[in-house]
């Protein structure tokens, strides 16, 4: 994220702002700017006196603003870190008279923070309360506010690819579409096995399959990526024994990333169909990919002519609401999975209801 860049730039730069709250559903990037105010801000010898780390249930607004009020002892600065600034208490508006409400002593502060004191508040997993809304312009007017969103599936493999060169990890091709796949978008997740990835590889090793296979534990033969490939292909053998292997282990292989993923696959077949002629690098970026790709779906374009196509997509909606026990019996996973890979390599002889 640029914003995030930015402020971790501005910190190694000692460019701060005296107040910072970082609020949303994904904890990966209000964690890499935590770990940067706690490694970047301070000299070691001044963290004793003038760091304090506390946790949102332990404390209160009230004692988090009465803290960072107080003067820096030996040094300039003084960084306070609100962790799971989520559980604080946030009072009502409305109060008895002459009280004031922890939102308003927390409005107060911002406009009028302590210069020496950077005061950052860590609220995970959710949002700032949207009700609160002079609280979230001042904080917006004053840009002291930064929001981390969930990632989008289809965001994951750039996310990923993004990743790696920041570690100079060098891949094949197709790794990030794999990884994404069987990691899903626990950004944590995915951050820890490259880590992981970046001390196992030797200098100017390759990441392939193989590798993947045997430190992350993704087969190279029987995951989503090669079943994608294998009906991209129209290769009927080697999709039914992949669905045969992903149905054993659903653990490794869910069924609602297999649909997601094969929705994506399909749904970019669709805008190729219709960007037909169109230069190769404008179809990459329309589809969300890596130019490397819009091959395998010039050839899948090929079997899967547009109305093919588009009847994929109602087959995985279908058995989308199959998996989730609505509109038919209670069927097993990888029973729904053969059925499913059965009907889209038979796409041309699938009758639907009008």
């Amino acid at each position: 994220m640029k914003e995030l860049d930015l402020i971790i730039k501005n910190i190694k730069n000692n460019a701060l702002s005296p107040l910072y709250f970082f609020h949303g559903e994904e904890p990966y990037y209000i964690d890499l700017a935590i770990k940067s105010f706690e490694n970047d801000v301070l000299q070691e010898d001044e963290k004793a006196f003038n760091q304090i780390v506390v946790y949102g249930k332990d404390t209160n607004y009230f004692d988090v603003l009465a803290s960072a009020r107080q003067v820096p002892m030996m040094g300039d600065k003084m960084l306070i870190i609100v962790k799971e600034a989520q559980d604080l208490k946030m009072g009502s508006e409305e109060n008895e008279k002459g009280k004031k409400s922890e939102t308003e002593a927390l409005i107060e502060y911002i406009e009028n923070p302590v210069e020496s004191t950077i005061l950052v508040f860590a609220h995970k997993n959710k949002k700032l309360d949207g009700k609160k809304r002079k609280l979230n312009d001042l904080l917006k007017k004053k840009n002291y506010i930064f929001l981390s969103e969930k990632i989008r599936d289809y965001e994951l493999p750039k996310f990923i690819e993004s990743e790696l060169k920041n570690q100079n990890i060098k891949t094949s091709p197709n790794i990030p579409n794999l990884l994404a796949e069987h990691l899903g978008n626990d950004l944590s997740r995915i951050s820890n096995e490259l880590n992981k990835l970046k001390l196992i590889l030797q200098n100017g090793e390759i990441l392939d399959e193989k590798l993947v296979e045997k430190h992350i534990g993704i087969s190279k033969d029987f995951n989503v990526f090669e079943l994608q490939k294998a009906l991209g292909q129209k290769n009927a053998a080697k999709a039914m024994k992949i669905v045969y292997y992903m149905g054993k282990n659903p653990k490794t292989s869910p069924i609602v990333m297999t649909i997601a993923n094969l929705y994506n696959f399909f749904s970019n077949i669709i805008i190729y169909h219709t960007m037909s002629g169109q230069p190769q690098q404008a179809m990459a970026s329309e589809m969300g990919i890596n130019p490397y790709f819009v091959k395998d779906y010039a050839e899948a374009a090929k079997l899967y002519p547009l109305k093919h196509a588009t009847r994929t997509i109602s087959i995985l909606r279908e058995t989308d609401m199959k998996s989730k026990g609505l509109g038919a019996n209670q069927t097993e996973e990888s029973e729904l999975l053969k059925e499913m890979v059965y009907k889209i390599l038979n796409v041309d002889k699938v009758l639907f209801k009008v």
